[in-house]
């Protein structure tokens, strides 16, 4: 039996045993958790040895065993921990075990190293990944929202009591502007609100949801972001990134159910075959920067809320994915074997395919790589994957409500503050084929979306509850929609020659406006916009030459027939708030547009409206 290598002299300078009585899950798994679960925790594995549990600790590693129970000072472990040995030292990273930490693990083992049963340092058992039908009862009779049966619970349980519902007018523009991303065109607003019918809501959503084009030019911009999708930038010009942007609109022009979505991007059509071909970047990359490596990170976090990018170069230190994880999903995608790289060091080692979630399916490596993609498809839109449809109905609700049931959306492994109404939703779902317009429908017209908004300020939200949907900025794209809505000057045909109406900002490469209100260059997988403002933003809208112009040719344009002052007053708030003006402030308006309108003052007036929170916030 190996044991520890100090010296007599090194035993008399260890600390000493701790004189008291020591409590495993008080005094040593916190010296543990600290210490060294990064390097033999959780799966991983250093030097042959893993501190999953107590069988594990004895059995030791390469070197022998790391405890031996009763003798401290022969035990491997406080050699390694105890820094007399400086090219022996463990933890190698990080800060080193006090003189009472030592002291605390040798009375630990000295008095027979006693784990507590239930703790376990081994890999968890991954969250949400199994479909689970909840045990609630939902009427489908009753003709209440399931969403609201379900949260009458959760309210009642955190002593809150919802609030009444916002106006027809409020919805209306909310609706509006999260299905089709249009503010309210005037006509239609006001028959909606003049509308008696108790069913008027639903009818609008459903309208809004039947307007195939306007609805698929809106939600362009979601699928865009997550699935790097754009119309110039890094790769197009040289043929190494290809877009799929006819495929993707004509996906959602016809309302492709989910699960068949998901599969043609995986194993891919010639036309869809951009999300997993990736950047292929000019000149020299890291290993966790090749195509294949991008397909892994890519399918992993949009379709399954795992974020595989550390473990793209080593294993991870935020969670518990290791290196073969990512290497196993490239596989995959690769022509060939892969040998893995960490930290871009060759490691010898080389990866076989397999997928990041074996209780699900397993790939054959030795098949040929449309055969394995087909494989992968077939896992990840299978029965036995409930991810996937949690995923995307957590992405979703985080679209409507500004929070998802599980933050952040791309940690699907943590807890959800409404785990069965996560599950039903995502059972839902699947139940109705997997049609996400059914699920937007369900979610925007519960009576939880119709609650008046909610500031849930900027960061992350601590114990959050809750209460009702978050106010939301306008995205960059919206944002532009709502001053085309506004001045009626779009995007000129010439930008998308195939469109025949007006074209909208998702439609064309991004401008100097939209960079500087938040559109990404979309290299990379991007799931969330940061809603803070910033100063480059604040600059733009007030100096920048893109929305001034707009401006000014809507001035011109009003000024070739002007209509009397107080009609104009009034159409613009229509069309920029969906709402008259009150007394105050269209006496303010007439003013600084000039009786009758000058020029100048109506560029300045349809310059102060897209500055108001009004105009550039979803309440």
């Amino acid at each position: 039996m190996a044991s520890a290598k100090l010296t007599p002299d090194q035993i008399k300078d260890l600390p000493p045993a701790a004189d008291r009585p020591v409590n495993f899950a008080r005094d040593i798994k916190p010296i543990f958790d600290s210490s060294c679960i990064r390097c033999h925790g959780r799966g991983r594995t250093r030097g042959g040895f893993q501190l999953d549990t107590r069988e594990t600790i004895l059995k030791g590693g390469d070197s022998g065993p790391a405890v031996i129970s009763g003798k401290s000072e022969e035990s491997l472990l406080i050699e390694l921990v105890s820094g007399l040995n400086p090219d022996e030292v463990m933890p190698k990273k990080g800060s080193k075990l006090t003189a009472g930490q030592v002291s605390l693990l040798r009375a630990w083992i000295d008095h027979g190293a006693v784990w507590d049963t239930n703790i376990t340092f081994a890999r968890p058992e991954p969250k949400n990944l199994l479909p689970r039908r909840p045990g609630i009862e939902v009427s489908s009779t009753s003709g209440e929202n399931p969403i609201d049966q379900i949260l009458k619970s959760y309210f009642q349980q955190q002593g809150i009591k919802p609030a009444n519902v916002v106006s027809d007018q409020v919805f209306a523009r909310r609706a509006y502007l999260d299905i089709v991303g249009l503010a309210p065109p005037r006509d239609g607003f006001g028959s909606f609100v003049t509308d008696n019918d108790p069913e008027l809501r639903r009818r609008l959503v459903r309208s809004l949801l039947e307007d195939k084009n306007d609805y698929a030019e809106h939600w362009l911009t979601f699928w865009n972001d997550l699935l790097r999708n754009d119309y110039r930038g890094t790769g197009y010009i040289d043929g190494g990134r290809r877009s799929i942007t006819k495929w993707l609109f004509s996906a959602l022009v016809n309302n492709m159910p989910y699960d068949q979505f998901v599969a043609q991007l995986i194993s891919p059509t010639p036309q869809s075959e951009g999300f997993t071909k990736g950047i292929v970047w000019r000149g020299v990359v890291n290993a966790s920067q090749t195509p294949a490596m991008q397909a892994a990170q890519n399918i992993s976090q949009v379709f399954m809320g795992v974020n595989l990018k550390c473990a793209s170069c080593h294993d991870s230190f935020i969670n518990d994915w290791r290196l073969s994880d990512s290497y196993g999903l490239a596989c995959i995608y690769s022509d060939g074997p892969l040998e893995m790289f960490r930290c871009d060091k060759p490691t010898g080692l080389t990866a076989t395919a397999s997928f990041i979630y074996p209780q699900l399916g397993h790939i054959d490596s030795r098949a040929s790589r449309p055969d394995r993609l087909r494989e992968l498809a077939q896992i990840i839109t299978g029965p036995k994957d409930g991810r996937l449809s949690r995923t995307i109905v957590n992405r979703l609700w985080a679209r409507f409500f500004g929070r998802g049931l599980i933050e952040p959306v791309d940690d699907m492994e943590q807890d959800a503050w409404e785990p069965d109404l996560l599950d039903w939703l995502a059972d839902d779902l699947v139940a109705h084929h997997y049609n996400l317009k059914h699920t937007i429908e369900l979610m925007v017209t519960s009576k939880a979306y119709q609650l008046p908004s909610v500031n849930l300020g900027e960061g992350a939200v601590k114990d959050f509850v809750f209460s009702g949907p978050a106010v939301r900025r306008l995205s960059a794209e919206e944002f532009r929609d709502a001053v085309g809505r506004l001045t009626g000057i779009w995007y000129s045909k010439s930008e998308v020659p195939t469109s025949s109406h007006e074209i909208r900002c998702s439609m064309v490469a991004a401008d100097p406006l939209a960079v500087a209100l938040g559109r990404p260059d979309r290299e990379q997988v991007v799931t969330t916009r940061a809603s803070e403002a910033t100063t480059l933003q604040a600059l733009e809208l007030t100096n920048g030459k893109t929305l001034a112009l707009v401006l000014e040719r809507a001035a011109y344009r009003i000024m070739d027939a002007p209509p009397p002052t107080q009609d104009l007053v009034e159409e613009l708030y229509q069309k920029g708030l969906g709402r008259s003006p009150t007394e105050k402030e269209l006496d303010l308006a007439q003013n600084l547009v000039g009786l009758p309108p000058q020029r100048e003052g109506v560029e300045d007036f349809l310059w102060g409206m897209v500055m108001l929170p009004e105009f550039q916030l979803v309440y």
